[in-house]
């Protein structure tokens, strides 16, 4: 068999990356197959082979042993070969939109901390009891009748769960042993009654039932109508708890925590801290609406604003530093996550639009760029000069910008945020626009951050960047919220809550609400 040119240039340049996605890859695929070269690229760290139409992996999967993503949604697979479960670096493992019934237990064994089987035709899933790293799980709308056996205490990690659109009538009463969970949809599935145990959960902020056919009038009201604090509140007096977990010391200590405190809602904090959040009430006059038309490119966006920065010009290079650094690591090379900052004060009276455009639309004065440009017109560009710099430094590789390109590389739609006046600011996962940019004179940043994966993983990433900020700074932050709606303005979200912001005791934080 011929090898295709892409796989040939992966290999020549040694690539670290690969993305084989659209009708032109599906029309090869359909007349010749798929080309088994791809699995001697024994470097790569990140596959895409989504949108093509393909109904099996080779065996050959296996050799690549260093693969930390692999992307094959939208594809025709009804079964998966297992020896996806020899890849023993994999972190995120999207199979959504295919037609798969199961898949093999051994994939518990993967250190998956992502794993997305969104729309399939699956009626098991196999015990998921011992990933520590396993962080979201997305099983919704597939023909699951049992709750997925991840109610565990091994799952440290795991912080959102998506279970809509099921077959599913009982949520376990094990379900307080998963003590990081923040978010958890269970719509649309079949349950009658909510085990009281799902109040002990203290980290829960999202919770959806709606669509089920709960017998308690009362709670099923709640549910249509009232917010997460007010189900679970009815949900601990109300349902009944077969499994109560022990909690009689953490009790303890939170009664003594509250003698000391003006408030019952104040943080379980040390007596001593050496930093603190003050999370500031969001601006009726400003939020952010997110279109439809991002949820097939990238689906997830949080935002929030950071009041009354001081830049030096130290901190301010060292902010930049950070950026990169988040890039690199929490983002995982922005494979997860990308993250932007804007000087709010530059962004015009009004709305910020989070939606798409054809790459010939979306016009934008990149980043440190003077010339405003098309979508297109920047990749092009973008990859001309990536080609001259690895050729004038002799590197195999790609550095900077230039090592994201194949993110957004055959896309019919590009992700972009509008200000108020229809300009663009922000062109995940590439570049902001040089007319928001941050100086050292910034005293607002807006700070956004957007994903692929889950809107958990944005949620963590800026409590990350917030955390180090208070380091960089050396003085308290205070962050206002940023109301996010859909494209109807009915809310999705307010960001952040005290909820949002947990940090580990040894840190020394507050979060507190103004």
């Amino acid at each position: 068999m011929e090898v295709w040119p892409e796989v040939e240039k992966a290999k020549a340049e040694n690539r670290h990356e690969l993305v084989l996605t659209g009708k032109l890859i599906a029309s090869r695929i359909e007349k010749k197959g798929l080309d088994r070269s791809i699995f001697n690229l024994i470097n790569l760290n990140y596959l895409n082979l989504s949108e093509t139409g393909i109904s099996e992996i080779h065996d050959n999967i296996a050799n690549l042993k260093n693969l930390q993503t692999l992307m094959l949604y939208s594809n025709n697979f009804e079964h998966i070969n297992d020896n996806i479960s020899k890849l023993g670096k994999l972190k995120v493992l999207d199979l959504s939109r295919n037609s798969l019934k199961s898949i093999p237990d051994s994939f518990a064994k993967l250190p998956l901390v992502t794993l997305n089987l969104n729309v399939n035709q699956l009626e098991t899933f196999p015990p998921f009891t011992e990933n520590h790293n396993l962080t979201v799980l997305d099983l919704s709308n597939n023909k699951l009748k049992a709750f997925p056996e991840v109610c565990s205490d091994g799952l440290i990690n795991l912080s959102e769960i998506k279970l809509r659109g099921n077959e599913i009538e009982e949520i376990p009463n094990k379900i307080n042993s998963l003590s990081s969970l923040k978010f958890f949809d269970i719509g649309d599935n079949k349950l009658k009654s909510i085990p009281g145990e799902l109040s002990d959960c203290q980290k829960l902020k999202d919770l959806n039932l709606k669509g089920n056919p709960i017998t308690d009038r009362r709670l099923s009201k709640l549910i249509d109508q009232c917010r997460t604090k007010q189900v679970l509140d009815y949900i601990k007096q109300h349902c009944i708890k077969t499994n109560p977990k022990d909690t009689t010391k953490s009790k303890g200590k939170n009664r003594k925590k509250t003698k000391s405190t003006d408030s019952d809602d104040e943080d379980d904090v040390p007596a001593e801290y050496k930093y603190c959040i003050t999370i500031k009430n969001h601006n009726e006059a400003f939020k952010v609406i997110v279109m439809n038309a991002v949820k097939n490119v990238r689906e997830h966006f949080i935002a929030c604003i950071v009041n009354d920065v001081c830049f030096t010009e130290e901190t301010f290079k060292k902010f930049i530093q950070l950026q990169n650094k988040l890039h690199d690591t929490v983002c995982e090379k922005r494979n997860t996550a990308t993250i932007a900052t804007h000087d709010f004060n530059k962004l015009p009276p009004g709305n910020i639009i989070y939606t798409t455009l054809p790459p010939n639309s979306l016009i934008i004065t990149p980043l440190n760029r003077s010339t405003e440009m098309t979508g297109a017109d920047l990749l092009t560009k973008l990859q001309t000069e990536a080609n001259n710099l690895r050729k004038e430094k002799k590197r195999s590789t790609y550095s900077g910008i230039h090592k994201f390109l194949y993110l957004i590389e055959g896309k019919p739609q590009y992700p972009c945020v509008l200000n108020s006046k229809n300009e663009v600011i922000s062109f995940p996962p590439l570049t902001n626009s040089n007319i928001s940019k941050i100086e050292t004179n910034t005293t607002n940043i807006f700070i956004e951050v957007t994903s692929t994966i889950s809107q958990q993983i944005c949620k963590n990433i800026v409590s990350t960047i917030l955390k180090e900020m208070l380091v960089l700074f050396e003085k308290d932050l205070v962050v206002q919220q940023v109301k996010i709606v859909d494209q109807m303005e009915q809310m999705k979200i307010l960001y952040p809550c005290k909820t949002d912001l947990v940090y580990d005791k040894t840190a020394s934080i507050q979060v507190k609400k103004e």
